[in-house]
């Protein structure tokens, strides 16, 4: 049994039958979740009774590797915003290429990033580079601290070492870092814009992030896009003049609800403010952009250890499409090819802020897979190989009692200025659609003694 195995089990049975089989924690946990607003609607992020533990080599090997894939995704940003050609197989929108054309006024093409990852044993695969405004480290960081002091968690760190992965000062620094590049010489006010639920009694990630750094000393506030004002040179929202702005809604969903005339646009424009991220960030979101990474005609002349993590680590993608391609080098019809291997591949929306679905061949007969495909002709599509999930048992807490069931397991390492700093864990049934079983679990790294 391995070290995290032998974890696992010893906290399970701390619940089942040891000194925490009392749940009365547990309600006490729920509670002071409720009490910080660490939930929607009643339920709560964290439904999940346990920490995701994984190992310092883990850990490391996630650091190390996707450090090296965020390398090789800024390197073919870069090819791509030269080249008009490989911007077309991103498929952008025409906004969507306006914005991209615009200097931030810093170096970094992505501040702060969220790398998906299927993490076994110890291999790793990233599925998807969150790049746009990617979320999950606040929640993880407050989630972090209450289970760091519940009793099963404090009697497991009698048996072994455990280390929390914090990000929130992280992204501080990296946000920070940005601005100087930018220009700026005083200390920012600091917008973070996002779309306000109105009837929402729930806490934004962002007010964790706003409180974070007020008590850093900065002056900020949550603010919604139509509250947005541009005038003499200054982005504002009534009287609070903005600096900097913590860009926290997506490309896509910005522009179906206004077009490039909008304030934050204009002052992007003429660099009146420092928007972190950039609207150069939509490049490496999209999905196809793993597709110019998986084609190895791009690469070649890439650093070695680039080129290795993409060869190990991410899986196959092309963008749909009627056209010849390769598959382990070799040319296929990628048509034929999709309506083939249906068992061993995904078809996935390029953009995630869009409304179509992702279809699991392994899931579906071929009558199903062929509707699949030809929706995905007809729309931006990334067909992707198969990547074997992780899944896990955890223990919940369903009216007063304990329960355990199998959870798919998915690792985010959290990146700012391409370091990775952090991970979050999430959990759900596996199944596309809504699940009340799913959430956010802290991610502590366990190590003997």
């Amino acid at each position: 049994m391995s070290l995290l195995d032998a974890a696992v089990a010893r906290y399970n049975k701390l619940l089942e039958t040891g000194p925490c089989s009392d749940l009365g924690w547990a309600e006490a946990l729920h509670a002071r979740m409720e009490s910080t607003k660490l939930s929607a609607g009643g339920r709560l992020i964290c439904p999940f009774l346990r920490p995701n533990f994984i190992s310092r080599r883990q850990y490391d090997s996630l650091v190390k590797t996707g450090e090296f894939l965020i390398s090789a995704i800024d390197r073919m940003e870069q090819m791509v915003l030269a080249s008009p050609a490989l911007l077309a197989r991103l498929e952008l929108l025409p906004a969507e290429k306006m914005l991209a054309a615009i200097d931030p006024g810093y170096q970094a093409l992505e501040v702060a990033a969220r790398l998906d990852t299927h993490l076994v044993n110890g291999h790793l695969h990233f599925v998807q580079y969150n790049a746009d405004s990617p979320t999950g480290a606040g929640y993880a960081d407050a989630l972090a601290e209450l289970f760091w002091e519940i009793p099963p968690v404090k009697e497991l760190r009698k048996k072994y070492s455990l280390a929390r992965v914090g990000s929130r000062k992280h992204l501080l620094q990296a946000l920070l870092k940005s601005y100087k590049q930018f220009g700026g010489a005083k200390k920012p006010n600091i917008a973070i814009v996002e779309f306000r639920h109105a009837y929402s009694s729930a806490q934004s990630e962002y007010e964790l992030y706003r409180d974070f750094f007020r008590d850093e000393g900065y002056l900020v506030e949550i603010v919604s896009p139509e509250q947005l004002e541009y005038r003499n040179g200054i982005l504002r929202k009534g009287s609070f003049e903005i600096d900097l702005v913590y860009r926290r809604l997506g490309v896509q969903e910005f522009l179906i609800r206004f077009d490039l005339t909008h304030p934050l646009v204009q002052a992007y424009r003429d660099r009146a403010v420092c928007v972190v991220n950039s609207f150069r960030s939509e490049l490496a979101h999209k999905k196809a952009m793993f597709g110019l990474l998986t084609d190895e005609a791009m690469t070649t002349k890439f650093p070695a250890v680039e080129r290795k993590a993409i060869r190990d680590h991410v899986p196959w993608t092309r963008l749909v499409s009627s056209a010849k391609t390769t598959y382990d080098e070799k040319p296929i019809d990628l048509p034929e090819f999709i309506t083939q291997n249906r068992e061993r591949l995904a078809l996935k929306p390029n953009d995630d802020y869009s409304d179509q679905h992702t279809y699991f061949g392994w899931e579906m007969d071929s009558a199903g897979w062929d509707r699949a495909l030809k929706q995905a002709m007809r729309a931006p599509y990334v067909v992707q190989e198969r990547v074997q999930p992780v899944r896990s048992v955890f223990p919940l807490m369903t009216y007063g009692h304990l329960e355990f069931r199998e959870m798919q397991v998915d690792v985010h390492p959290h990146a700012y200025l391409g370091k990775v700093q952090g991970c979050s864990s999430w959990l759900s049934t596996g199944k596309t659609g809504f699940s009340s079983a799913a959430g956010i679990v802290p991610t502590f790294i366990l190590d003997s003694k």
